[in-house]
């Protein structure tokens, strides 16, 4: 009877650290196909917002087409003409890198 239960806490011990191992194993794997590849994309959005330039075409998250006309770095935000004479003021997050980088 005392080796059934010794047998049975020796399984235990081992299952807790597969278990753990496991874990570490399951979070890597997270790590490494979400978190990491989004924060690359991250700084490249973030890395392309601060490379605008006045004379630019873009397109906002909105789907407005326009040319950067002024950008004001302590407020954070972009000047767009969309039209002659038609100037708009978006906040630089606005600016949609995606759709900025496909149009031709």
């Amino acid at each position: 009877m005392n080796a059934i239960v010794l047998e049975a806490a020796q399984g235990q011990q081992g299952g807790g650290m597969s278990m753990i191992i496991m874990m570490v194993v399951l979070f890597a794997i997270v790590y490494f196909f979400m978190i990491r590849p989004q924060n690359k994309k991250q700084k490249e959005i973030q890395k392309f917002r601060n490379a605008l330039t006045v004379g630019q075409d873009v397109v906002t998250i909105g789907g407005i087409h326009g040319t950067v006309k002024a950008i004001n770095e302590d407020e954070g935000t972009v000047t767009l003409e969309v039209a002659t004479g038609v100037k708009i003021t978006f906040a630089k997050e606005a600016i949609n890198p995606i759709a900025t980088n496909n149009k031709k």
